[in-house]
This record gives structure tokens, sequence and C-alpha cells, in this order.
């Protein structure tokens, strides 16, 4: 395992990665923060990465086209998965995910998955909102979820905002 540091618009990004790709990206001061043993440090080989969030950040890129391989167990790949099938500006409820992996009774547990993704910002957690469409949590905290969603927001509906 190998890790490295990109700065990005959402201040300074841990990156880490083992031979079968990509393992996490925690914020700095990421709720749980990242774990304690990411290996050595080599910010260079991170440079695919860096180039797709570069894209994603400046509004060309909707979907990111690398190697993952977090740490989790099976429920919490299953979220994941459902994560990755939320589309480019759009969002899911956590009971829209529930329903969609076993029943409306698996909220609380989608919603726990879904904090503990290893994978901020490439695994579009921040596309989870309340079922009232309010932002609810983020490990990274509310203002990135807010940037993010804000990013990936049509043109047609950001024009439309009042704020």
């Amino acid at each position: 395992m190998r890790h490295g540091v990109l700065p990005s618009p959402l201040g300074e990004l841990t990156l880490a990665r083992d031979e079968r790709g990509l393992v996490g990206i925690w914020y700095e001061d990421h709720r749980g923060g990242a774990p304690a043993d990411l290996g050595a440090r080599d910010d260079a080989a991170f440079g695919d990465v860096a180039a797709q969030l570069a894209e994603y950040f400046a509004g060309e890129r909707t979907a990111f086209d690398l190697p993952l391989a977090p740490r989790g167990d099976a429920f919490e790949a299953r979220v994941r998965a459902a994560l990755l099938e939320i589309p480019y500006g759009a969002t899911r409820t956590y009971g829209e995910l529930a329903r969609a992996l076993g029943g409306p009774g698996y909220a609380q547990a989608v919603g726990a998955a879904n904090g503990r993704n290893p994978l901020s910002v490439v695994v579009p957690c921040h596309r989870v909102v309340g079922a009232d469409g309010a932002l609810t949590g983020y490990a990274g905290g509310l203002w990135r979820k807010r940037f993010l969603l804000s990013l990936e927001e049509p043109a047609a509906d950001a024009a439309g905002r009042l704020f």
C-alpha cells in the first residue's frame, strides 16, 4: 500500500492504493479519519487519480474510470455499488437506496454504510439526501456535500435557484 496527498477545492485529500486499486480518499478532517497505516508516501503514484479529479472539479468529468479496491463488508460493497448507479447531477434518498437493497428497514444500515464509504467523491455518497431532500450527514462535512452537489447541479436547475 502507498499513499499520496493531493490539493483540491475541498482541501487536501489523502489517497491510498494497493496493487488492486484505489483503497480510499479522505479529507483532512474526515470524520473517522484515514487508517493509520497507509504505507509509504508516493504522490507520483496518483497521477491518474489527480487527473480525473481535476477534470471532475473543472466540470469536465461526470464519472470516474479508476480501479477501486475499498475495504469493507459485503453489505458496504452492495451500498457502494448502489451509489455508483446514482447518475451525475441526481440524488437518491436513504430510503430509496434501502428499498433497492432489500427493504425500507435498511435505511439506517444504508446510512451507516454510506458514512463509512472510504472513496469520497469517486464513489458518490454525497448524492444521498434525507427523505425531504435535506442535506444530511457527510463524513467530510455538509459544506463539502453542498459544494459537490452544486458542482453537479444541471445548469437549468442552478439558474432557477434563489440562493
